[in-house]
């Protein structure tokens, strides 16, 4: 029986909020017209978000195609950023990973443009902990969605996800499989569910649900 544990990213397995804002700044700063900077409360408020999402909620007065436009500029140029000085690893991220990947096959799924995850995984030199990953900039997928897909795409008989806000467990539910609130992170849910403080609960938390 294959089972894997499947990941949401920002508020996660990472924060880089921190990193992400000032990247994001710089290209507003060239739309002076738009009068918008960002913080990093707010920052952290659009992690999980599509890009279409995080467009209506900062610009409602402008047409959708025009602001999702910008946002795409920011996500080019926080990528370049990230790649260059990585982001916040959570305490005891990669001792974790290294504990779960004996019995379980990891993965990644975030509403995160397509290059995210391979800054992630590139810069903290974690590619070896996780087997595949989607994303809704690279599919076109709801998040949802990507958790069957990469269940399907990699024959997984079992799989839990875990996230930290309401659109994670929305998306747990969509694809019928359980769901662990990551409560450390940027989010909150609507109903009680199996939580952990830290990464490292998940070992635990996970032998009893797979």
């Amino acid at each position: 029986m294959k089972n894997g544990i499947i990941f949401d990213l920002d508020g996660t397995l990472w924060n880089a909020s921190l990193q992400v804002v000032p990247a994001w700044n710089s290209v507003l700063r060239r739309y002076s017209e738009l009068n918008k900077q960002i913080c990093i409360e707010e920052m952290q408020g659009f992690m999980g978000k599509t890009i279409s999402d995080i467009a209506r909620i900062m610009f409602p007065n402008i047409k959708l195609e025009e602001s999702v436009k910008v946002l795409e500029e920011c996500c080019k140029e926080e990528q370049v950023y990230l790649r260059e000085h990585g982001g916040v690893l959570f305490s005891n991220l990669e001792e974790t990973l290294e504990i779960l990947k004996r019995d379980y096959n990891l993965y990644i799924v975030s509403n995160c443009q397509d290059g995210y995850i391979q800054a992630f995984l590139d810069y903290h030199n974690l590619n070896c902990y996780f087997d595949d990953f989607e994303m809704s900039g690279r599919s076109g997928k709801s998040k949802g969605e990507n958790i069957k897909i990469i269940m399907n795409r990699n024959e997984l008989d079992k799989a839990v996800y875990v996230g930290d806000t309401q659109g994670d467990l929305n998306a747990a539910d969509f694809a019928e499989i359980p769901f662990i609130f990551a409560s450390y992170g940027f989010g909150n849910i609507d109903r009680k569910e199996v939580f952990i403080n830290s990464i490292s609960e998940i070992p635990k938390i996970v032998k009893r649900i797979l």
